[in-house]
């Protein structure tokens, strides 16, 4: 797939360290860029979304199935969150519930932020090496700037945020923005995930997909390769997965 320019308003946060449009070397031509997903992916904090609601809910009078946990992970604030009213049936409107469950998260990540194992070195690396790197989440620009902090946002050439793009995972465009952003080809971005909805984006997008699962199981299939953690994952394994899709 090709990738498009974002429409104006759309535009990633450029950061200031940025190498966006690095010329890739003959030894990384294949590997254009990295994007990555930030909740369950380099972060441990899908299970905090999901204490979240559950606590807000609980406010409200409301208990929350477990099964739906799976169907409320990895995709947009508007869409888990207008799930759980439905589903409650909760006397609340979106805009009020989005309010309560950005600060119910920010809350959490203030006083505790794990990485996922393998997050700081593979990050560190990516850096070393100049390869140009994009955080491309659902989550919105006020959670991810607060992320960054801990994150390092030297490691990230630019952020896309799920309130920043027309439409959000699973749809492509955050991958699209992202890569656009960078300058380079989508079919030359390797993507690390961890929810079948930040997947099919990266997918749709024309990107190769390295999946890690953290909450709900994803099968491999053409362009995506499935691993149990970050630490299976370096510059070395990246590079080499792309030479194989070329």
């Amino acid at each position: 797939m090709t990738s498009t320019v974002p429409a104006p308003g759309t535009l990633p946060r450029v950061l200031g360290s940025a190498r966006a449009g690095k010329t890739p070397t003959a030894q990384d031509s294949a590997l254009q860029a990295v994007l990555l997903d930030m909740d369950g992916t380099l972060v441990d904090t899908e299970g905090f979304w999901w204490d979240v609601e559950v606590e807000v809910f609980a406010a409200l009078g409301h208990t929350l199935d477990e099964s739906w946990r799976h169907v409320v992970v990895g995709g947009p604030m508007s869409r888990s969150a207008g799930f759980l009213i439905e589903a409650t049936g909760a006397d609340i409107s979106l805009a009020e519930l989005t309010v309560l469950l950005n600060k119910g998260f920010e809350d959490r990540i203030d006083h505790s932020l794990p990485l996922m194992p393998g997050a700081a070195r593979l990050l560190a690396e990516l850096h070393e090496h100049e390869i140009p790197t994009a955080l491309v989440s659902a989550s919105h620009r006020r959670i991810i700037d607060r992320v960054l902090a801990s994150l390092g946002p030297h490691h990230f050439a630019l952020t896309v945020a799920g309130d920043e793009v027309p439409r959000t995972k699973p749809h492509p465009d955050p991958y699209l923005t992202a890569a656009a952003g960078l300058g380079v080809d989508p079919a030359g971005c390797a993507v690390v995930e961890d929810t079948v909805t930040g997947v099919a984006a990266a997918e749709a997008a024309g990107c190769h997909v390295v999946a890690v699962p953290s909450v709900a199981p994803i099968a491999p299939a053409a362009r995506r390769t499935v691993v149990s953690s970050l630490e299976e994952v370096d510059l070395a394994f990246l590079r080499g997965l792309m030479t194989q899709m070329r």
